[in-house]
């Protein structure tokens, strides 16, 4: 056995090999993969094989997207044959709702370069004759999707890393893996030992026993799957003697199931409410090959539908029936990149469709780890987009609640049940008084919306449809139904607006403590940040900046306010969702010296936003402080007492409005909101949430990451031109950004006023055209309630982003006019936020 390596993959299923290959493939031949047991022989060997192009997330689709390319080349490589059936799939909608999913999908899937046809039932009659189109009013079809043989997979790729020069130890248990000293990583086995440079951890049912032997709690705990094959069926066998096609995969999504062809009979495969986790802790140490007793009596109704769908399905008997492991995330999607916290040490775990993403995932992987970066915007399936508040209890109940809703609707304002309030701020408890309906972001509570007192919606205004699958609302125990899920303007949009409103007329309160925040200090903590981010580091005690961490290829990666708390301290704020993501990079980056200490101050510190054009009148009433324009000018920030309560109020805001935040220690924040409600009673205040605060961000032409910032655009392509200071010698990224922007520009971040809306905006992701050619992609939309028009943020091409352009923006397959307007429609000269 090898004693030394540049890189060792832990895990022999088809995500593991397919990671060896692509890191061989980019020149590295100097690595190992280590498998326990046979290649394939933990959850590889029992999967159906589809390749589902099918997915919401961006990041996602492009992994999918690059799979399904790549399969068909492997046999032409290396002389084994993949089992690549590229039959089509068909995914039938039964329900209004469902159709809006397939044109929404079919817009991520034109910009990402997917092919997507509609069709009508009929058509799919044509594909499909054994299914019954009773209830079908329509269904899009993949035409290059289809299924593969795991296995012959597996061993194609095996093949090509081992022609790359790649190595494979079969039968071989990791029993540790220490990093030494000197950074590299011991990987300890029953067969020897091995240090290399980067460890890749691809070891699927095992993972959370791989992540404890370096002190990771890997939030990934597998799910029970089941499908069933039946015995042959006539009419298959005589269209098989026909020479006919097969049909394609059949999607029956509102009932939850997919089914295929398979041997002369038919594979079916639900996925069903109750299906347990499995593997808390692991498999045992002689798990190969394994399948669990099955429980089809969790599959009846499914089964019922697919007998109604297809009737020759009930007309056959069953042969064969698979319950085994599948790896589960909180969200369904996988974890793929850096781990956080240690060096060198990378995760490509948690892949419930493994089959599909494997190509892609070991792809961009290896362009991380050889790189230094991945080529496209990993953020949907990045490691650290989930924190330390997901421990075994979150992850068993959100996991199993990401596999029963694999095929449920995916709206775009969808906020799922399983695993909530576990993270409340203080006044969580005052925000739901006053009607807030709550979100979730990195485990904590926030206010979406507020519901007027005794606000519900009754069942015929949800108006659920007759299919297995009909959530369209959350279930809050103990509460009444206050929001319908929809891709269109559903039934708070009306109260979302009297929110902005509000705001802009009077004064509102906001709770954002989900905020990421931590403290850097020391003696070189300015230095250290200049020479980091984008921006000036504040020099003065007392100002405020934004700043942007970029990629070494100069693609934007984390946004940060700067607050100059004291000298040798500055205080960095960041976007809730990404605080694990960005805290790690900034402590990877800092120097070993001692210089520059990182205190991370998230739930130490709590965040209450005042904004509106009374809120210094509100905040006059619990201050000294001088809280005048001279005194306490736009962008800045002050130590101050509201009443008895020491706070650090800075003059930001993310909806361009008069306006403070107030950070606060988190344990007077009741203390605090209570004084700040009964001071603005007089000037009416009320509280606002997240979809008020997008619908003014957006109207001022604001960015969010991953959105209009992405590591696949320069920070010129999204217009941080100000932010951006060239005075200094050097910060991250810099000579890249130049370079690129020497070379010229793909993209041009513009705000877009769309036409003749009626009840559906843009949302994200939809294509941009000029005549027949997409020239673009919308990055958000919405409606701006100031402005009284629908508007979206888009990249679109450069020669084009001139305002007054007329362009196309296809919402829910409609064609839509759109025109480029100057940024910021909502008061272009601040006048607002400098009053």
């Amino acid at each position: 056995m090898k004693t030394t390596a540049r890189a060792v993959v832990i895990g022999g299923g088809v995500v593991g090999v397919s990671t060896l290959y692509h890191l061989a493939k980019m020149g590295w031949s100097d690595v190992v993969l280590l498998e326990r047991k046979e290649l394939t022989s933990g959850s590889t060997w029992h999967a159906a094989g589809l390749l589902p192009l099918f997915n919401l997330s961006y990041s996602v689709g492009k992994l999918h997207q690059y799979s399904v390319n790549l399969y068909p080349t492997l046999e032409a490589e290396t002389g084994l044959h993949a089992g690549l059936s590229q039959v089509t799939n068909i995914r039938l909608a039964t329900t209004k709702d469902r159709m809006d999913e397939y044109h929404y999908y079919a817009g991520v899937a034109r910009t990402i370069g997917v092919d997507v046809n509609f069709l009508t039932p009929g058509q799919v009659k044509d594909i499909w004759p054994l299914a019954n189109m009773d209830g079908v009013i329509g269904a899009i079809q993949h035409p290059d999707d289809g299924y593969i043989q795991p296995a012959d997979l597996t061993q194609a790729l095996a093949k090509g890393a081992r022609q790359r020069g790649a190595t494979i130890y079969r039968n071989t248990t990791v029993t540790g893996i220490t990093q030494q000293p000197n950074g590299e990583w011991l990987i300890s086995t029953d067969q020897g030992d091995v240090t290399a440079e980067h460890v890749i951890s691809c070891s699927g049912n095992f993972v959370r026993q791989t992540g404890a032997m370096v002190g990771l709690d890997i939030p990934v705990i597998p799910v029970e799957h089941q499908y069933l094959v039946t015995e042959q069926h006539p009419e298959i066998m005589a269209r098989k003697k026909a020479g006919l096609p097969e049909m394609g995969v059949l999607r029956e999504s509102d009932a939850s199931y997919y089914m295929r062809e398979e041997a002369g009979g038919l594979l079916l495969g639900p996925y069903e409410v109750g299906a347990p986790a499995c593997y808390v802790d692991g498999p045992a140490a002689n798990s190969e090959y394994e399948l669990f007793p099955d429980a089809l009596e969790r599959l009846e109704p499914y089964i019922v539908a697919a007998m109604n769908r297809v009737p020759a399905f009930g007309e056959v008997g069953i042969k064969k029936v698979y319950n085994g492991a599948i790896a589960y995330t909180p969200d369904g999607s996988p974890i793929i990149g850096p781990a956080w916290g240690l060096k060198n040490f990378w995760l490509n775990e948690g892949h419930s469709f493994g089959i599909t993403a494997a190509g892609g995932a070991g792809w961009q992987l290896a362009h991380w780890i050889v790189d230094g970066e991945p080529t496209i915007d990993m953020m949907g399936v990045d490691p650290r987009r989930f924190g330390d508040y997901a421990g075994r209890g979150f992850l068993i109940e959100k996991n199993e609640e990401a596999y029963a809703k694999v095929f449920t609707v995916h709206y775009p304002d969808e906020e799922r049940e399983a695993g909530r309030a576990l993270r409340r701020t203080p006044c969580y408890d005052r925000m739901k008084a006053l009607g807030g309906v709550f979100g979730s972001v990195f485990g904590w509570e926030r206010p979406n919306w507020f519901a007027p007192a005794g606000y519900a919606l009754t069942a015929a205004d949800l108006d659920k449809p007759d299919v297995l699958l009909n959530d369209n609302h959350p279930v809050v125990p103990d509460e009444p139904v206050r929001e319908k899920w929809s891709f269109r303007r559903s039934n708070y949009f009306e109260h979302v607006g009297n929110e902005c409103l509000h705001v802009t007329k009077h004064v509102g309160i906001q709770d954002m403590s989900a905020f990421a925040k931590c403290e850097i200090s020391g003696p070189g903590a300015e230095s250290w940040l200049d020479q980091l981010l984008t921006n000036a580091v504040p020099k003065k005690v007392g100002r405020v900046t934004l700043s942007y961490l970029l990629t070494q290829n100069a693609g934007v990666r984390s946004e940060f306010t700067v607050y100059k708390a004291a000298a040798q301290r500055y205080y960095l704020v960041s976007a809730g969702a990404y605080e694990r993501h960005d805290h790690d990079y900034l402590k990877k980056a800092m120097p070993n010296d001692g210089s520059v200490n990182f205190e991370r101050l998230t739930t130490a510190m709590g965040v209450l936003v005042l904004a509106g054009p009374r809120s210094r009148d509100v905040l006059a009433k619990l201050t000294d402080t001088d809280l005048s324009n001279e005194a306490f000018p736009w962008l800045t920030g002050k130590k101050m007492s509201i009443g008895l309560a020491p706070v650090d109020a800075l003059r930001v805001n993310f909806i361009g409005e008069l306006g403070w935040e107030i950070h606060h220690p988190i344990e007077m924040q009741n203390y605090i909101f209570d004084k700040l409600m009964e001071s603005g009673a007089a000037f009416g205040i009320k509280p606002f949430g997240i979809r008020a605060m997008t619908s003014m961000a957006l109207e001022k032409s604001y960015k969010l990451i991953p959105r209009e910032l992405s590591v696949e655009y320069s920070a010129y392509e999204s217009g941080l031109d100000r932010f951006i200071s060239l005075k200094k010698p050097s910060f991250f990224g810099r000579e890249a950004l130049l370079a690129w922007k020497e070379r010229g520009s793909a993209n041009h971040l513009v705000t877009m006023e769309v036409h003749n809306v009626t009840d559906a905006d843009a949302r994200g992701s939809e294509p941009i055209y000029q005549g027949d050619d997409i020239v673009g992609r919308v990055t958000s939309g919405g409606y701006g309630w100031r402005v009284g028009k629908s508007l979206a943020l888009a990249m679109v091409r450069p020669d084009l982003a001139v305002p007054g352009t007329e362009l196309e923006i296809t919402i829910l397959g409609v064609r839509h006019k759109a025109t480029i307007i100057t940024d910021s429609p909502f008061d272009p000269d601040n006048n607002a936020l400098r009053s």
